[in-house]
């Protein structure tokens, strides 16, 4: 972990967090994919939408554009006959079917319940996020290459590998609560979560100093998030959408 930020850049990213996170920085700025979350009331949208969460943002936002979230109530046979036609980069029309249909076979709120169930043991918001994967796979015996992607699987000695970046995204949605995230879940800490850690933010971050690891993964995750911690111990992803923008707009 780099502890040793300096004041200059301790400055701007606060100033960068204090200007990207107010909310407009959503609309007016570039494609992201909590443009489609934020107008979602159900956290299986929500959901939906940050584990589509990779690739090309236009392409995200417009693919999440063209499904219709109420599907989550309906029916195996209206679901299969308004997503036949649906792919989206590894998954093809069946396995967004079936990611519909695993979803389907949970309430809104059981979301939550699951992931606190996990979170609670330790407070490690990665203990929930299995918790909810192991249950999401209980739902569905469908497997296949573009669905297991989707969804991300749990090691079998329960130690992450991967950054696991969506599930971290749709956490720092649902947890912080701010003009930008949606602060649903209240009984988790926002001083717990992890940065979601893809290529643009850890190239960005390798470069301001922010962090060491030279391997974009769940040790890079954690490394980075230590780091900003330094600078706010209770929210320390609230840099998250500065440092992704930043990486975006090539500044």
């Amino acid at each position: 972990m780099n502890g040793n930020v300096s004041t200059s850049l301790r400055e701007r990213l606060l100033k960068e967090a204090s200007f990207r996170n107010n909310g407009a920085e959503l609309l007016t700025g570039g494609a992201d994919p909590l443009q489609v979350a934020c107008l979602q009331s159900d956290a299986r949208a929500i959901l939906l939408c940050a584990l589509f969460g990779y690739g090309n943002a236009v392409a995200i936002v417009k693919f999440l554009r063209s499904l219709d979230f109420s599907l989550l109530d309906e029916s195996e046979e209206a679901i299969r006959k308004a997503l036949n036609r649906h792919y989206y980069r590894f998954q093809k029309p069946e396995d967004v079917v079936q990611i519909f249909l695993t979803l389907s076979r949970m309430a809104p709120e059981a979301l939550e319940k699951t992931f606190t169930e996990g979170y609670n043991k330790e407070h490690r918001v990665i203990d929930g996020a299995f918790a909810l994967l192991r249950h999401l796979y209980r739902l569905n015996g469908y497997r296949s290459r573009g669905y297991e992607f989707l969804l991300g699987n749990v090691p079998p000695d329960g130690k992450p590998k991967g950054a696991y970046k969506r599930w971290m995204m749709f956490l720092r949605w649902m947890v912080r609560s701010d003009a930008l995230d949606l602060g649903r879940w209240k009984a988790v800490s926002p001083a717990h979560l992890v940065m979601p850690l893809d290529t643009h933010t850890f190239h960005v971050s390798r470069r301001l100093g922010l962090l060491m690891r030279r391997t974009c993964d769940w040790k890079a995750a954690v490394e980075l998030t230590e780091t900003l911690k330094t600078i706010d111990p209770d929210d320390p992803v609230r840099f998250d959408f500065a440092l992704y923008r930043i990486g975006q707009e090539k500044l």
